[in-house]
């Protein structure tokens, strides 16, 4: 059967109907929408954060805020609700300007604009509703320098543990060229990101957030997925999402070795004192295979044959696919995740794009270069 995620009374009486000992929320806009909030209130256990809690990644500015107040470092910012306040902000800032739809935008809501008339076209654009009601209010920022890393906690609102960490692709061009998409691919764990800049993270970002949120009666319960910019300060905070994330999810669980549903439920249940998690130290690197017109509008119908992409140990993971007479086809912008692991970024990178080159997908294409900082500085670059 189909249910409707927006129909939380339908939802929740299958769960009830069924028995479901755990609910998992994968996507954001029902995590935005309340629906953890309508299954907790029949009971029934959930893996992710409360409407009010979801709104660290449902409102850049909202998460900006609470930066300020807890002294979590990010970039410095301004919120703006009209189009004439945001062009009058531009000028408290030196360019490249970083432009971010408030609200949610598939991943696709920020525009870097390198100078003034580019900024003022962008947020006339966003304002003028490229982002529909995502972009009703727009957040201004500070443009910081460094490389982006992404590292993952899950909290029950009290306990704390660090989940691993991954580097994720942002723009759609090889070299990071091109505008930016929802990632098209990610490894895992990210080197950068030592043991000692990961301490730093949870002590000055991940623990401040969990700690104001409780105490200002938004307990935050799911996983913390922390997006990073290593500048010469120290870590600064980007962004949250309040979910694993793709392709960073497909890279993590490539490694996790430990038991998920546990660990999920032990979130849940506010016992997460109790378990602990155990990755592989290999490194799994995943590839995103895209529909021809992403991140615009994708072509769909495009035939695919998988033929042995998964015959030397690679995972193909389906993001947008539809079967449609016997033949499986593109149904979305980012299809497929074509995923391998190996003992360091260079192995899993070589086997990533071999399963890649067994696929038959005409329509489609994908980023040659996933992984290209980390090769480079493998082989000594």
């Amino acid at each position: 059967m189909s249910l409707d995620a927006t129909d939380h009374g339908a939802v929740s009486d299958f769960c009830r109907a069924q028995g479901i000992g755990l609910v998992v929320i994968g996507p954001e806009a029902p995590l935005v929408d309340g629906l953890a909030d309508s299954l907790r209130g029949h009971g029934i256990p959930v893996f992710g954060p409360s409407k009010l809690a979801a709104q660290l990644e449902g409102s850049k500015g909202f998460t900006k805020d609470l930066c300020e107040r807890a002294g979590i470092p990010t970039a410095g910012y301004v919120r703006t609700a009209t189009l004439d306040d945001a062009k009058a902000a531009l000028d408290r800032f030196a360019p490249p300007y970083v432009l971010k739809a408030d609200g949610l935008a598939a991943g696709k809501g920020v525009v870097i604009a390198e100078g003034r008339a580019e900024a003022e076209t962008a947020l006339a654009d966003m304002f003028g509703g490229q982002f529909g009601e995502a972009g009703a209010e727009v957040v201004i920022e500070e443009f910081m320098v460094g490389e982006e890393a992404s590292f993952f906690a899950l909290t029950d609102g009290t306990s704390i543990i660090p989940f691993g960490t991954a580097q994720d692709h942002k723009r759609v061009g090889d070299g990071d060229t091109g505008p930016n998409t929802g990632g098209m691919g990610a490894y895992s764990p990210a080197p950068v990101l030592t043991d000692e800049l990961q301490a730093q993270v949870m002590r000055e970002i991940i623990e401040p957030t969990v700690r104001t949120m409780a105490a200002e009666g938004t307990p935050y319960s799911g996983v913390l997925y922390a997006g990073l910019m290593l500048t010469e300060a120290g870590p600064k905070l980007i962004e949250y999402n309040c979910r694993f994330g793709d392709p960073e999810c497909q890279v993590l669980m490539m490694r996790l070795q430990s038991d998920l549903a546990a660990i999920m439920l032990a979130c849940a249940n506010g016992s997460l004192e109790d378990v602990s998690d155990e990755f592989s130290a290999d490194t799994a690197l995943t590839v995103v295979m895209a529909a021809k017109g992403y991140p615009g509008t994708p072509e769909k119908g495009g035939a695919i044959s998988l033929q042995d992409a998964e015959a030397q140990g690679a995972k193909v993971f389906h993001a947008g696919t539809a079967m449609k007479d016997g033949q499986l086809v593109a149904n979305g912008g980012r299809v497929l995740n074509v995923t391998a692991t190996g003992s360091n970024v260079t192995e899993a990178q070589k086997a990533a794009y071999a399963a890649v080159d067994a696929i038959d997908f005409p329509s489609g294409f994908c980023r040659r270069d996933i992984g290209y900082r980390e090769v480079a500085r493998e082989a000594g670059n």
